[in-house]
């Protein structure tokens, strides 16, 4: 099965300083790919090549370049940043509706329909009617999640989504129904790439986990395999303990520093 991403050989160097260094990975069908590090670990960097903000070699997203302009890579790839302004006091439904733009005209009744119910899945039923600049920052992001989710929605085929830290500004509650509903889009046909920091978030939702360590692999696997004591001691130089959820079944790390 050809893979959604493929990244061969990655370098990225910044005034003599590599941010990266000869990354590989591979983003599947339905699959969830966390990617952890600590900060400065090339995690974001990884993430601008993945959206074509970055570079044009090592990376083919979708069969193809990830920078390669026109709107139907839009319709198949979106991608949340771990920041989005808001500098105007545009209405929920409004911003939502930007996802719509790569589908053409995008104040139809469909695409309404379509935002409404991108909303609905990030558990803003309702708001549609608010002035962003109201919402808090949790709830902000969770608008610019449905707007990806509006982006995507009716795209026949592949689809990849890209997220920069979407937990980041959530509460526990909306942490955990944030990456549900990424299980959801999994089961869905989505591949899903995720920046995190939360490691035990990343143990129960991930089918995979890639640990960068000053810009290189330290490893990619299943979470049982990568979150070892001593990959995350590696990767985050701090001594952690490695057990059994109990409830779950799933790694879980527990500080021991």
């Amino acid at each position: 099965m050809t893979p959604l991403i493929e990244v061969t050989a990655l370098t990225h160097t910044v005034q003599g300083r590599q941010l990266l260094r000869d990354v590989h990975l591979t983003l599947r069908r339905g699959e969830l790919l966390a990617v952890l590090g600590r900060n400065g670990a090339g995690k974001s960097t990884l993430l601008r090549h993945l959206t074509g903000e970055l570079g044009r070699r090592g990376v083919t997203v979708l069969g193809g370049p990830a920078h390669r302009p026109g709107t139907e890579l839009a319709r198949h790839r979106a991608a949340l940043p771990q920041h989005t302004p808001a500098p105007f006091a545009f209405s929920v439904l409004d911003v939502v509706l930007l996802g719509r733009i790569p589908h053409g005209p995008r104040d139809t009744p469909h695409d309404r329909d379509v935002a409404r119910a991108c909303l609905d899945r990030v558990g803003l039923r309702g708001a549609e009617g608010r002035d962003i600049q109201t919402l808090s920052g949790g709830e902000q992001q969770r608008v610019h999640l449905a707007r990806t989710l509006a982006q995507l929605h009716g795209t026949p085929g592949d689809r990849v989504l890209l997220l920069d830290e979407p937990t980041a500004s959530l509460d526990l509650a909306h942490q955990h129904a944030t990456l549900r509903l990424a299980r959801d889009l999994c089961r869905e046909g989505v591949g899903v790439l995720a920046v995190l920091h939360d490691l035990n978030l990343a143990a129960q939702y991930a089918d995979r986990i890639l640990l960068l360590s000053d810009g290189e692999v330290l490893t990619c696997a299943p979470p049982e395999t990568a979150l070892t004591s001593e990959h995350i001691r590696a990767a985050y130089g701090h001594d952690v303990l490695v057990t059994r959820h109990p409830c779950l079944g799933c790694p879980l790390i527990v500080s021991a520093g």
